[in-house]
């Protein structure tokens, strides 16, 4: 008795749908499928994100890595990650207008956190 598996070619019952779509309609159904795949990746990545992401993002928005760890422990203590540690350093330099630089710093040492949370309309 072989162990050898014969797999049934079903390619022609599989494909009868796409085989009267054009070039074009076959590009637009493989996007749409490919959208399709990766819309709840992408509804995921805009609703959740973690504290090595936000690390990240203020590191490239010029703070070190022991400032944005600072920024991001402090964003967390006042229960503002869902809205994004840059995102708050972001929001508090524009209420003050100043730098993004020096408005994570004052973050940094627990200035402006009221402020932010009345601007994001957050309560305690």
């Amino acid at each position: 008795m072989s162990d050898t598996f014969v797999r049934q070619d079903d390619f022609e019952s599989r494909r009868k749908h796409l085989a009267s779509m054009t070039d074009e309609e076959l590009k637009n159904y493989f996007w749409a499928l490919a959208d399709k795949t990766v819309s709840p990746l992408i509804d995921l990545a805009t609703t959740h994100t973690s504290p090595a992401i936000e690390r990240s993002v203020l590191l490239r928005m010029g703070f070190s890595s022991l400032e944005a760890k600072a920024i991001v422990d402090k964003t967390i203590q006042h229960h503002l990650m869902g809205k994004g540690a840059g995102h708050v350093v972001y929001r508090y330099s524009t209420l003050c207008k100043t730098s993004i630089r020096d408005a994570g710093l004052h973050l940094i040492q627990n200035l402006g956190w009221e402020d932010v949370e009345a601007s994001f309309e957050v309560s305690k």
